[in-house]
């Protein structure tokens, strides 16, 4: 499958994600998030604004800000707060279509951050979201949600 199919396959499952949430992925939504996944580094807004000029003229900074709220909030996308950027949820993409569940699909999420090339690999292990939960209820706070940044050097620098 090339590049360019995968993505629009992609496209296709978000869009029927959305559809079975009642949320609609708009031609802007979907044109969005067709651009944060074929970046292949975490892209950050006035980047995406910028391709998003190419196809829109008229595209603002509100524009992009309110597609990618839309595309975080259905889990479609993880924003990683170390370097204000956006990447594809590679989980929710390849979600099974009969899962059933009516929220966006909420997976403990962790991310490994090269400092040398940028390179960022999301991972999901439920045992370090297991061992926070339990952290933070022994120190007597509930968490809604976490998100853990790893910096170091990927596989590729570390070899090179």
């Amino acid at each position: 499958m090339t590049p360019a199919v995968a993505t629009e396959a992609s496209l296709d499952r978000a869009a029927g994600l959305c559809a079975r949430r009642g949320a609609q992925l708009t031609a802007l939504r979907r044109e969005v998030l067709r651009l944060v996944l074929e970046s292949e580094a975490p892209v950050g807004a006035y980047a995406l604004l910028d391709r998003l000029k190419a196809s829109r003229a008229g595209a603002a900074p509100p524009t992009v800000y309110r597609a990618l709220d839309f595309l975080v909030e259905q889990g479609l996308i993880h924003k990683v707060e170390r370097l204000n950027a956006f990447i594809g949820c590679t989980d929710a993409l390849d979600h099974p279509e009969d899962c059933g569940c009516g929220a966006a699909h909420d997976h403990p999420h962790q991310f490994l951050i090269c400092d040398r090339c940028g390179a960022t690999a999301e991972i999901s292990d439920p045992g370090v979201a297991l061992a926070l939960t339990r952290a933070a209820r022994a120190a007597g706070f509930r968490s809604r949600r976490a998100t853990v940044e790893v910096e170091g050097i990927c596989a590729r620098c570390a070899a090179g």
